[in-house]
């Protein structure tokens, strides 16, 4: 396991919590809006330095009493496995809310990861048919579909999520239709302040915003467009 990146506090990222953010390397998705080539394309990954995982809990075990919890995101970390298991249990016993980002590819991981978080937030890409493909860059439908169910059965709180970037107003709705009901979901406006893998820009016209939240909002328990 990798540790690409950490920001040492976010009051953003945790919903309610003061936190800091882990990024671990290494993805098994090709989104092609994917903003953080350095930490899902290997060529980049080596372009920057590793954080040491000891200096990791150093950091984290000088924040007792000041961060409530800690976010994991990636790339995706599922892809570690038991590493990352082992990893959530430790900051756990530190004291410290776990949080876990995840594109919901590895459901079998999901599972034995849920006794050791709080909190999950799952990326979906696109509608859940023969079209999500083109979106995430692999075929993965039926684990994220599972997924879904799993985080929906879990008993810990979690939010779904959705960056909008080629999308329709029918794929957002088809979207919505399939994982409602549901907790929370959140529509993410595509931020590009930064070069994407693919080098595209999209733009989301917020009349088209306005007609989705109608539509849907009454789906959830919260929906929010960010």
């Amino acid at each position: 396991m990798r540790i690409g990146g950490l920001q040492k506090v976010t009051l953003i990222d945790y919903p309610g919590k003061v936190a800091c953010t882990v990024f671990l390397s290494g993805c098994n998705f090709r989104c092609p809006f994917c903003y953080s080539p350095e930490l899902v394309l290997p060529e980049e990954i080596k372009k920057h330095p590793a954080i040491k995982e000891k200096d990791f809990f150093d950091f984290l075990l000088g924040k007792k009493g000041l961060l409530d919890g800690c976010v994991i995101c990636g790339g995706e970390p599922t892809i570690n496995g038991d590493e990352l298991i082992d990893f959530c249990k430790k900051i756990k016993e530190m004291g410290f809310l776990v949080k876990l980002d995840t594109n919901g590819s590895n459901p079998d991981v999901l599972n034995k990861v849920i006794p050791f978080i709080d909190y999950i937030a799952m990326d979906i890409k696109a509608p859940l048919n023969e079209s999500y493909k083109d979106f995430a860059g692999v075929d993965c439908l039926e684990k994220v579909k599972e997924s879904i169910e799993i985080i929906k059965k879990s008993g810990l709180d979690y939010e779904f999520r959705t960056t909008i970037t080629s999308h329709s107003i029918d794929d957002i709705l088809e979207i919505a239709n399939y994982i409602a009901p549901a907790k929370k979901y959140f529509l993410q406006r595509f931020v590009g302040e930064k070069e994407n893998i693919s080098g595209e820009s999209y733009f989301v016209k917020e009349e088209e915003l306005k007609i989705i939240e109608e539509k849907i909002k009454n789906l959830f328990e919260v929906f929010k467009i960010r």
